[in-house]
Formats: C-alpha cells, structure tokens, sequence
C-alpha cells in the first residue's frame, strides 16, 4: 500500500522532500508490445486480403446495382440473359423466353416438370427423358393456338378434337377395345382394311352403314360366317351382275334344259342354294340341300 503524508509549513521554511523509493511505468512494454504491434499487423493484412477478396468477387460475378452477371432483377421478376445451368431444382411460377427466341430447357438425364399444390403434393408432372415422354396428370389435352381442345386423354376416354385423324403406319392402327367415328376413309388409291385375327368384327349404326368403294372393290373374308341382319327392314343387293360362284347346286333338272338358267332358292333356315330354272319353280324339287 502507498502512504502519502501532507506536511504544513509557514513561509519561508524549506523543508526537504523524501526521495521516492517506487518508481511506476504506465504502458506496454517489451515483448507485449511487440506482440500487440504484430497482431495489429496481422488484423490489417487479413482486413486488406477480405477486401481485395470482395471487390474480385464483385468483379467475377458482375455484380451491379440491377443484378448479378446475365441475371437482372425487374419488376415483373427475373431476367436471365444467355444459357445458365442449375444443379438442383428450380422453382417458378412462371417461365417464358423473349418475344424473338424460344425457350429450350436440356439435360444430360432428363427435364422433369412438376405441379405442386398447396401442401406440396404433385398434381401434375412431365417427365422428358432418354426414351420416353412421361405425363402424369388427371386430364392431358393439346389445343391449338386459338384454344381449341385438339386432343384429350383422361382415365374414362380419349378425344380427337380435329376434323380428321389420319394413321400414316404401315401396319395401321390397332384398338383393344371399340372405336366410335363417323368415317372410316383410306387415303385416295389406297386399300382400307378392317380386321379382327382373333375375334370377331361388328359395325353398328343408329341410322345405318354405308360402305362405298369407288374406285375398286370390296371383299368380306371370314373363316366362320358373315351375317348380314336388318330388324326393321330389307338387304338390298342392287348391282349390275351379283355373282355367287360357291352356291349349292340343287339336282339336275331333265336334260333337255340347257339353257344353264337357274332361280335362287330360301331354305328355311336361311341357306342360299340354286336350282335349274324350269316353267314353274324348282326348288321344292330341290329342297332335299336344306336338310
């Protein structure tokens, strides 16, 4: 502990003052000070190093009051100018390129879009990859540019929204199950076929069926029976020459009936056999081809 003492004296005594025994020295001295000097250098380097660090960073990304590089911020969002690659997902609400370039969007696995709803669950994804174009949704349509519904596909039915539906392959198109249209038509000077290899083939009309070959002929093959039936009406076979060149022929009539005239002849069941024409009908003499 320092003890100070206070002496009184009167004017013009002298008294002589004690000699300091301490000495105190205020400040760093030595090696702290060294040290402190050095850790201050140190601090303004590192401070000199960060800054130039910074203004590089803000040179190489193209930093700017608007944006960063190509990216520029507007009022109606984000512009990017050029071709830019993102590593993980990206999500918008809306993308559209420049009035004068298309938009494309590439990957080296594939570009998949998703539609989320407000917990996050997808609704709706396209899925483009390597060998296959993936939609999943509960309504896929094409229209065209003036709104028009050109194609709809749903889990009940799929719509043809245009005038015509042409099937330009080789092998035609196949249908699993029936197929409900208007006209049938082939492309001009081309056959149309309608098969069925396995099972069976019907055409049914609430105001009839019209089958027209204009220019070539019209051929029904089947391995078991062709039936033709009206309910409320008649088959009409109205050409110049209707030939039947595998119908049953009926017993011979007397030989001095040679003019090879024959008349048609119904069995009950419907069968279709000839019958050697005579002055009055033969086909009762004949009806032994219906049993």
């Amino acid at each position: 502990m320092v003890r100070e003492q206070y002496t009184t004296t009167t004017e013009g005594t002298t008294i002589e003052r004690p000699e300091n025994k301490y000495v105190y020295k205020i400040g760093i001295y030595g090696w702290r000070k060294r040290c402190l000097y050095l850790f201050v250098l140190l601090l303004l380097i590192i401070l000199l190093v960060n800054f130039g660090l910074t203004i590089w960073i803000l040179k190489v990304m193209w930093f700017s009051p608007t944006g960063m590089g190509h990216l520029r911020v507007t009022k109606d969002g984000l512009r990017l100018e050029g071709e830019s690659e993102f590593l993980f997902p990206l999500y918008v609400k809306e993308i559209h390129s420049r009035v004068d370039s298309s938009l494309l969007l590439q990957s080296t696995q594939n570009v998949t879009v998703n539609a989320r709803n407000s917990e996050g669950n997808v609704t709706g994804r396209l899925k483009v990859g390597p060998k296959m174009v993936e939609v999943q949704s509960q309504q896929f349509q094409i229209k065209s540019k003036e709104g028009k519904p050109l194609f709809t596909v749903d889990e009940e039915e799929a719509v043809v929204g245009t005038g015509r539906l042409r099937v330009t392959g080789p092998e035609g198109a196949i249908f699993e199950h029936s197929v409900e249209t208007p006209l049938v038509r082939a492309d001009p000077f081309q056959e149309l076929r309608l098969e069925s290899p396995t099972r069976s083939l019907s055409m049914d009309a609430p105001k009839g069926v019209h089958i027209k070959a204009h220019a070539g002929k019209i051929e029904a093959l089947s391995q078991m029976d062709i039936t033709f039936h009206s309910s409320d009406g008649m088959l009409v076979l109205d050409a110049e020459t209707v030939c039947l060149p595998k119908l049953v022929q009926g017993t011979q009539g007397p030989a001095s009936s040679s003019q090879r005239l024959y008349e048609i002849c119904v069995c009950p069941d419907g069968k279709l056999y000839r019958s050697v024409a005579g002055v009055d009908t033969t086909c009762h003499e004949n009806s032994h081809v219906c049993h």
